[in-house]
């Protein structure tokens, strides 16, 4: 989308009741790892918080030392805890409701619907019903080192408890969204549009707004004398551009390329 079409895209979200989902897991993949904690928050941003909901979840299968190391949470924890097959059922209502919001959605949505697929159970929401808090603080916190979770609780000095616990974990994106919702509520147009010409998006962002395939936009790009970046190592470093120099090649308003990379 272009930064208008964002705007008004957030705009109506920061109008809806939200459902912050987070989970905790035994490896990286839905497909080959399970659930072990899932945490929701529910609320919106005039009301604040209207439910909260967590459950321990036995995975039925061993939890790898590095994901204790990081989550704190052992095999002797969940092993009372019920199956999948027993928690996910508590969850499906607040799931189907609300815009489903997550830091990284696409991984939480992954295990969600792999697991519920386990079950013979489809879970699926509408794009227009996803917020993902990872994207919206890219577009709104460009300049900040890093926007991972516990980074951004520091940043914002959010008062939860420790990180990669699905609790914490809901509650700190809640409060994310709450702030960076509001935020997009308050400031004006010109204001928030300056602000999200100033996020790198990748090449293949970059080659979608200008409606090319991936070479001819960095042909395009580079034509322009559009600035770069190249973040990332080997095979997985990637080209990135300031949004507001694609949009204003997109745009055509100005013909010297030396007027772009103004941000």
């Amino acid at each position: 989308m272009r930064s208008p079409d964002l705007l008004a895209h957030y705009r109506q979200l920061s109008q809806q009741p939200l459902t912050v989902v987070d989970l905790e897991t035994t490896g990286a993949y839905p497909n080959t790892s399970r659930i072990t904690e899932i945490a929701i928050v529910q609320g919106m941003l005039a009301d604040g918080i209207t439910h909260q909901q967590s459950s321990l979840v036995n995975p039925e299968c061993p939890i790898p030392d590095k994901i204790v190391q990081v989550t704190g949470i052992t095999s002797a924890m969940v092993s009372q805890a019920a199956p999948t097959r027993e928690v996910l059922p508590e969850f499906w209502s607040p799931l189907n409701s609300g815009v489903i919001t997550a830091h990284n959605l696409s991984f939480d949505y992954g295990f969600l619907t792999a697991e519920f697929r386990r079950m013979d159970w489809e879970f699926a929401r509408s794009p227009m019903e996803q917020l993902c808090t990872v994207q919206l603080s890219r577009l709104l916190l460009a300049e900040l080192p890093s926007r991972s979770l516990p980074a951004l609780v520091r940043h914002f000095r959010f008062p939860v408890a420790r990180s990669h616990r699905a609790e914490a974990d809901a509650l700190a994106c809640w409060l994310l969204a709450n702030h960076l919702l509001n935020e997009i509520l308050n400031e004006s147009d010109a204001a928030l549009l300056k602000r999200f010409a100033r996020q790198w998006i990748p090449l293949k962002d970059a080659a979608q707004l200008l409606g090319s395939t991936l070479a001819k936009g960095r042909s395009r790009l580079v034509e322009a004398g559009v600035a770069a970046r190249e973040v990332g190592r080997g095979r997985s470093k990637t080209r990135m551009y300031r949004r507001g120099d694609v949009e204003q090649l997109l745009e055509g308003l100005t013909d010297d390329p030396t007027q772009l990379s103004i941000f």
